[in-house]
């Protein structure tokens, strides 16, 4: 090219060198095709160049390199022979033919080199049976997820399932105790009222009576609460939770377990311990533990519940973190190690005929390994055993519990407002109503739902009070119906028992939960709450 530029800088276009040989109309002709082929050539080599550094991802990129310099390469060949129409080159022109011959060879080689493994390559044909068979493999694998996820919801089911199961085989074994228990609290309340109706006078003995009473009142509350969070079908939910009361809430029910013949020792464990754990479902998996060391003691002995810290070899396989380790270790019988390495195995038991499901164990272990623990068995026979539960220790706080100054003396106003009051039970609504009528409100009362809701409309009262579990319409389709005509009205929903996701589904803004059995100052502390935010 510099050769050419300096051709036509002579200032003469007259033909030299080669062009001596040709005519006029051959010379031009000559010039202009030799100018265009290498203006092609140049123009394809560059093509290929950029298109190789944008699309580093190409097969046998490096050929697309030798196209690209053969074809560089003799467009400078063409172009020297345009400039010899003007100036001979001599020898640089046969360097140039020369390079130009060998990049062409070096080309022609690689590609019949790579030739059959170009044709090697699949059709388009076979490109579309690929991915069809790739889209057959697709489906074939989403199919094999949803029967898997299929697959793990039964399991979940099937775990669900067996955890209630669980529940009320505990609280069937508490059966005995548990109604021992009611009858002295029965006797407790019916001895003090009787005791105030025959000397209704003496002011001061019946306020120790009547304390009395109340305070059996409270201990059979605690008793049903405890029951009733066994047996009710709850979810599985993660909180941070003393450890210390989680344990003291529940020692009477495992003094129950292990009775009569065993006893129950508890060591001290630091009130400022909090472990992550489904409180509901530990407290069950104690209470089946207990029931183990019971059987396991059948001449009496003791159960032992111990915290602390765990080890650094025993907690070697969990996610990195604090734990403690809740020990239960019993006198009893013990076990082989055959035993101990099965004890976990669901339906697996020791036990004779109708003595036991084989399940306590490994629900014990499924709920801890949910909790992000684990669950530990050392024994050997003749020296007792020893279940270690190894638990996160929480990061966080416990939630807040109201404490003992929901319970304080209330002296409420009511005056002024107006209660609907439902409820099925003639003796409780009675109850109730002189309650809220003592503080002063107008109390009009229905003793179903569907009155409740005509007593509603009519009365366009400041606050409801209504029982959950009645027959027909629930407290809950009572609330639903009357919120629909009044969303702002506040709620008092009065219950004994209901499960949490049909508490949940009612519950908000304005709706206040009160449980049987309550005292009248927490009745009359939830309405004045919600009257007087």
């Amino acid at each position: 090219m510099l050769s050419l530029l300096a051709a036509l800088s002579t200032g003469s276009t007259a033909p030299r060198g080669a062009s001596t040989a040709l005519r006029g109309d051959l010379f031009w002709a000559n010039a202009i095709a030799d100018s265009i082929l290498a203006l092609a050539y140049f123009s394809i080599a560059i093509g290929l160049a950029l298109l190789i550094r944008r699309r580093r991802d190409f097969a046998f990129g490096w050929m697309f390199w030798c196209f690209a310099a053969f074809l560089m390469a003799d467009g400078i060949v063409h172009l020297m022979s345009v400039t010899a129409l003007w100036r001979p080159l001599g020898g640089a022109a046969s360097i140039f033919k020369g390079l130009t011959a060998a990049a062409s060879i070096a080309t022609a080689a690689a590609l019949w080199a790579l030739l059959s493994r170009l044709v090697s390559m699949p059709s388009r044909a076979q490109l579309r049976d690929q991915n069809a068979e790739l889209e057959a493999l697709i489906k074939e694998r989403d199919a094999a997820f949803e029967e898997l996820r299929e697959h793990v919801a039964q399991r979940q089911e099937l775990e669900a399932a067996l955890l209630q199961s669980q529940k009320l085989e505990a609280v069937g074994q508490l059966t005995g105790g548990i109604a021992h228990d009611f009858n002295n609290l029965l006797q407790a309340v019916a001895g003090n009222l009787e005791l105030i109706a025959r000397k209704p006078d003496d002011i001061d003995r019946v306020v120790g009576w009547s304390a009395s009473a109340l305070n059996a009142v409270e201990r059979g509350r605690s008793l049903t609460g405890q029951l009733l969070a066994f047996s009710s079908k709850q979810r599985f939910d993660l909180n941070s939770v003393r450890l210390g009361e989680l344990v003291g809430g529940v020692k009477d029910l495992i003094e129950r377990a292990v009775a009569p013949l065993g006893q129950l020792r508890v060591e001290r464990i630091d009130p400022a311990l909090n472990v992550e754990v489904d409180p509901l479902q530990l407290e069950l998996v104690l209470l089946n533990l207990a029931f183990n060391a019971r059987d396991a003691m059948p001449e009496g002995g003791t159960l032992t519940i111990a915290v602390d810290r765990a080890s650094h070899a025993a907690v070697r396989d969990l996610p990195d973190g604090d734990y403690v380790a809740l020990t239960l270790s019993d006198t009893g019988i013990g076990m082989s190690e055959e035993v101990r390495a099965r004890a976990c195995e669901p339906f697996f038991t020791t036990k004779g005929p109708g003595k036991g499901t084989g399940m306590g164990l490994a629900m014990a272990s499924a709920v801890v390994r949910r909790s992000g623990g684990a669950l530990a068995i050392e024994s050997r026979e003749g020296e007792g055993t020893s279940i270690i539960l190894l638990l996160r220790v929480a990061t966080s706080q416990p939630r807040r519990v109201v404490g003992d100054d929901a319970r304080s003396d209330v002296r409420a106003d009511l005056s002024g407002f107006t209660i609907a009051l439902v409820d099925d039970d003639a003796q409780v609504r009675g109850s109730l109503y002189d309650t809220l009528a003592s503080a002063g409100a107008k109390v009009e009362e229905a003793a179903e739902g569907g009155a409740g809701i005509e007593l509603v409309r009519r009365l366009r009262p400041d606050l409801l009070v209504v029982d959950f579990a009645m027959p027909g319409m629930t407290g809950a389709d009572v609330v639903r119906k009357v919120r629909e005509e009044h969303p702002g009205l506040p709620v008092v929903l009065v219950t004994g028992f209901a499960e949490s996701a049909k508490l949940d589904a009612v519950t908000g803004p304005q709706v206040a939960v009160l449980w049987k059995p309550f005292e009248a100052q927490e009745l009359l502390r939830k309405v004045a709450g919600l009257l007087r935010p």
